[in-house]
């Protein structure tokens, strides 16, 4: 590793004057945003009534953010560097903003928050405060595009956000209480995906300061050594920087990122003019700080900073400690206020002169604000991927399958653009998407061997084994103008469930600001579903996430389930055009059924709902019974069932209701894409007995439809925890979803048909019976089932 002091000087006197007042400036907005609603600038003594009635707000993290921001204006400005910023600890949300609002993007963004006294106030008003913003790093926070709220994705948001993107750097502040979550743990190794040629670079800046909440950090408790190959090991050369006095440590810091920043234009350049992809070692800075740099160093007679008590507000209120408001404006006096503002409340002109100008402005780069870059997607006409199906219920072979060559050409035709990644955790084959490797390679820069498939450093499929990772990588991609995908066992997609929460939440804040510009949708498949995991069994078998989808907003989530593959393709085009919104999207890989032709999915999926008239027999007449389906398999077991009642029945009027958009089932009060009364009243009538096979849990169905007029007559079949490693059709039965188990509800709800009713129901009784002993004995489901084939009425 090379020294510190062989590559350009330190700061100059100058230099170094200047670069400190603008962090004591940072610091001083940070502090103030925490306790102050008046007197802004301390131009009399602090009294009560400055102090804000409840004190919210991170310190700890604070000073050392400041300090890294303001030294990445200066390289920023040294070497017109574009450059965004990661802020990874959980809160310390006043520093990104005190810096925005020095390098004036954050007034221009928000006026009334002027950069004078009457703005100040106004920043320290708001902070943590009712109708004004959040104590952590946030959307309403210009340059931010990770939400302060969860630990653990900063760095795969980080180089989420440098694929494809070769001139960018993200500078990732990772804290070091952050540091031992799991994520974060597994996401130092992204720099084996990264691209020196095609991607940008990311800096990572991990902040020791040596405690979290209450505890001390596993990281800031190891030796220098240990650390130094823990990060050497993940392939990543560590540039250290330690102390606590500022004037060593703003030499230090600067040339620390002199270095850092050398080291990645020199990788840059050598790759780019060599052609060489070979994966480098990246630099990183190690800082280590106190905990609360520059706060109160004793309060009530207990040390505060370098220790945890410094993590959120080291001042108590001053309300309940009237000693406490003399110590609170002793610490704000500590950074001269008087000598860094102006009367009137604004910086320094020297010092306002530090800060990059225009778009290099961390808070103005537009890669933070992706949807001013997102470029729509070139598409191919999904029709032309559609599945012939020249009459309903032809066998298909795996709607997943049908899907990869379309996928596969949005990725040629997008080349050039470079906006389009598949991610997935090693199951893009798997899942029946393995067209896409016919076009492109999986990106890939560690070691490879004669005998690997399909491994290359430049590549549109992303997969590494952790769900974690390639959320992060997609939300980061997405976030700064991309396009993207994520596939993904559905049992399996629950590991990213809080990660989903934080981006349905971005996605619902950033939609009511006007300054940020819609992303692309996040969308997922999920594939190998709950319903064919036959051979892995009940570890495999969740079909959960669709629940903890729609608790979020109306406006950000939709979830489709298409039935066929020609459903499917129709759902897929409409998500990866669709902007702003999480779109979930449940398909199967395993030979199906086929039901519709092209023209009449087209018509299906844009209504989401429909009656499929041709499968029923009650086209002009009300139904004795609505035989209601959502999901694949539901769908398949649910037209079986039909199949038999009509053959024992014949006058028995039945419709068929099939449901892609789950949203559908919502009243139009409470989801966009919900039907209003007298449709969903035309669809499942007023009183007639429902019986709805559903793709996942059944109490969602009855959550969706409790308050539509005949939700005491929809009697709902779905999973319920019930499986193994068993066949595909013994799965339904387990759990009561199929087609004998639907006929014997549908007999329970028609007392009225005669003798026939009890014969037909002894029947299916013996035919399950007769099923379980086959299984048992061969291994495979009936020959009726394995063969079973659609039948139109006659």
């Amino acid at each position: 590793m090379e020294t510190l002091h062989m590559i350009l000087p330190s700061l100059t006197s100058k230099e170094l004057e200047l670069i400190d007042a603008y962090w004591r400036a940072t610091n001083y907005l940070s502090v103030g945003q925490i306790y102050l609603c008046d007197n802004p600038l301390l131009e009399r003594p602090l009294i009560l009534s400055d102090i804000k009635n409840m004190l919210l707000g991170h310190w700890g993290t604070t000073p050392g953010q400041n300090f890294i921001y303001a030294h990445l204006n200066r390289v920023i400005k040294i070497h017109d560097l574009n450059m965004i910023y990661v802020s990874g600890p959980g809160h310390g949300g006043q520093a990104m903003v005190a810096n925005t609002y020095l390098e004036g993007t954050y007034s221009e963004i928000y006026p009334d928050i002027s950069q004078d006294k009457a703005g100040m106030q106004k920043l320290f008003l708001q902070f943590s405060f009712p109708g004004g913003i959040p104590s952590h790093v946030s959307p309403e926070c210009p340059g931010s595009i990770h939400e302060g709220g969860e630990l653990g994705y900063s760095l795969s948001h980080s180089f989420g956000a440098v694929f494809d993107n070769p001139d960018l750097i993200v500078a990732c502040v990772v804290g070091d209480g952050e540091a031992e979550t799991g994520p974060i743990a597994t996401a130092w190794h992204s720099n084996k995906f990264l691209n020196p040629i095609s991607d940008g670079a990311v800096l990572p800046i991990l902040h020791l300061n040596g405690y979290k909440i209450a505890n001390p950090t596993v990281l800031a408790r190891i030796t220098r050594e240990e650390l130094e190959q823990l990060m050497f090991g993940y392939g990543w050369s560590p540039i250290f920087v330690e102390g606590h006095e500022p004037e060593l440590m703003h030499q230090a810091m600067a040339k620390a990122l002199d270095v850092a920043i050398h080291q990645i234009k020199k990788i840059k350049k050598d790759a780019f003019d060599n052609n060489d992809p070979t994966r480098p070692r990246w630099p990183m800075i190690i800082l280590i700080s106190p905990k609360g740099w520059t706060g109160p160093k004793l309060v009530d007679g207990f040390q505060i900073e370098g220790t945890s008590r410094a993590h959120q507000v080291p001042i108590s209120s001053p309300s309940a400690h009237p000693d406490h408001l003399q110590l609170l404006e002793s610490w704000l006096r500590s950074y001269h206020p008087e000598t860094l503002f102006d009367s009137q409340g604004r910086l320094l002109p020297e010092l306002a002169e530090l800060a990059p100008t225009g778009n290099r402005r961390m808070g103005a780069n537009p890669h933070a604000n992706g949807g001013l870059l997102l470029e729509g997607l070139h598409m191919p006409d999904f029709r032309d991927y559609a599945c012939e199906v020249i009459s309903p219920g032809i066998r298909g072979i795996g709607d997943t399958r049908v899907l990869g060559p379309f996928l596969r050409d949005i990725v040629e035709l997008n080349d050039e653009q470079r906006n389009f990644r598949v991610f997935g955790p090693d199951e893009t084959v798997s899942n029946g998407l393995g067209a896409l490797l016919e076009v492109t390679d999986r990106q890939w820069n560690a070691a490879t061997h004669s005998n690997d498939e399909q491994l290359s450093p430049s590549g549109r499929v992303m997969e590494m084994l952790s769900e974690h990772q390639c959320e992060g990588w997609l939300e980061g991609y997405l976030l700064t103008g991309r396009h993207g995908l994520f596939n993904s066992y559905e049992a399996f997609i629950h590991i990213i469930d809080s990660m989903f929460n934080q981006h349905a939440k971005w996605l619902k804040v950033a939609a009511g600001l006007p300054w940020r510009k819609k992303i692309a949708s996040l969308n997922y498949l999920l594939a190998s579903h709950v319903w064919r995991q036959d051979h892995n069994g009940f570890t495999h078998q969740d079909p959960g996430f669709i629940d903890h989808v729609i608790n979020k907003k109306a406006e950000i989530v939709r979830v489709y389930l298409p039935p066929d593959a020609n459903c499917l393709l129709s759902v897929m085009d409409h998500c990866l055009r669709s902007r702003h919104y999480v779109n979930v999207v449940i398909a199967g890989k395993h030979p199906a059924p086929q039901w519709l032709d092209m023209v009449a999915a087209v018509k299906h999926c844009e209504a989401g709902i429909g009656i499929w008239q041709w499968a029923g027999n009650s086209v002009d007449a009300t139904p004795d019974v609505v035989m209601a389906c959502c999901g694949d398999v539901p769908t398949l077991e649910t037209m079986a069932a039909v199949m038999i009642l009509r053959e024992h029945f014949s006058n028995l009027r039945i419709r068929v209701v099939n449901v892609v958009d789950l949203m559908r089932l919502q009243p139009n009060t409470e989801h966009p894409h919900g039907l209003i009364a007298e449709d969903f009243d035309t669809l499942f009538t007023i009183n007639k007995p429902v019986i709805f096979a559903f793709h996942g849990y059944p109490t969602l169905i009855h959550r969706l439809t409790y308050k539509r007029n005949n939700h005491h007559n929809i009697h709902v079949r779905g999973y319920k925890e019930e499986g193994t490693i068993t066949t595909a059709f013994d799965m339904t039965v387990l759990n009561e979803i199929d087609r004998f188990h639907l006929v014997l509800d549908t007999l329970e709800r028609l007392p009225n048909l005669g003798t026939k009713r009890d014969a037909l129901k002894k029947q299916l009784e013996e035919k399950l019976i007769e099923h379980k002993k086959y299984i048992n004995k061969h291994g495979q489901d009936l020959p009726e089932i394995r063969n079973w084939q659609w039948q139109a009425h006659q």
